[in-house]
């Protein structure tokens, strides 16, 4: 079932965009997510078909999709929204979930073959976390393994798309990992209840996710919200260095 259409003027919120709302706000102080100019959402299956041009006019200047996860899934999403949000001039990119039961040649191969490359898109990302719901998987390797493993992934995939991914990462798995030794790629953040500077200390990053209970116009229900670490000049700079070539 389609999600229903939420008026984000019903649930404005301290700390995040006037444009935009939370259906369970965290109490920002300090440095909010509305000190940031430039936001994003990123989404799957369960938002629907989303409203870009109506996104886009209320001020969401880029967008992730999941595309996959593990070996075997793909996202209905991807198709029809990638499509919609560059019709509708979104600069979109997609995401592969990673599952620890699958190699990482394989999930590499299996994103590879679901995510075209295509000019202007954004690079792609690894969505890399601890899944404690799954019914499936239960495996956690050790930190060093982790490590060896994501590199074995983005090697592949970098090589195929001519750009470096982006990490996605949260708290927890950037602590029991040690991710502040990986080096040389850019981090997105999840810190829904602080500044990524109080919940990853000394970490630098390009992107923070903020609220996984955003309300954005044109989009059905709730979704996942983002800012870019950096100016609107800076935003035009980051996507002339990182947009795919094509």
């Amino acid at each position: 079932m389609r999600p229903a259409m939420l008026a984000a003027s019903n649930y404005r919120a301290d700390g995040i965009p006037a444009r935009f709302g939370d259906t369970d706000p965290h109490g920002w102080e300090g440095l909010t997510p509305a000190s940031l100019p430039v936001h994003g959402i990123d989404a799957a299956r369960y938002q629907g078909e989303i409203d870009w041009h109506r996104a886009r006019g209320a001020g969401v200047s880029f967008a992730w999709l999941k595309a996959t996860e593990g070996g075997d899934h793909s996202d209905p999403g991807f198709r029809v929204n990638a499509a919609l949000a560059r019709g509708a001039g979104v600069p979109v990119g997609a995401y592969h979930f990673y599952y620890f039961c699958r190699s990482p040649e394989e999930q590499a191969r299996w994103y590879i073959r679901n995510v075209p490359r295509r000019a202007g898109d954004l690079p792609p990302v690894l969505d890399i976390e601890w899944n404690h719901t799954s019914p499936s998987c239960r495996r956690r390797p050790a930190a060093r393994e982790v490590r060896a493993e994501m590199r074995r992934f983005l090697a592949i995939v970098n090589e195929h798309y001519g750009t470096r991914p982006v990490i996605y990462t949260t708290v927890d798995f950037w602590r029991d990992n040690g991710l502040e030794q990986f080096q040389g790629y850019e981090f997105w953040l999840r810190s829904v209840a602080g500044h990524p500077m109080e919940r990853y200390p000394g970490a630098q990053w390009s992107f923070w996710q903020y609220s996984g209970t955003g309300v954005v116009p044109g989009v059905p229900g709730t979704v996942d919200m983002n800012a870019f670490a950096g100016s609107p000049g800076a935003w035009e700079g980051w996507l002339a260095r990182r947009a795919q070539r094509g």
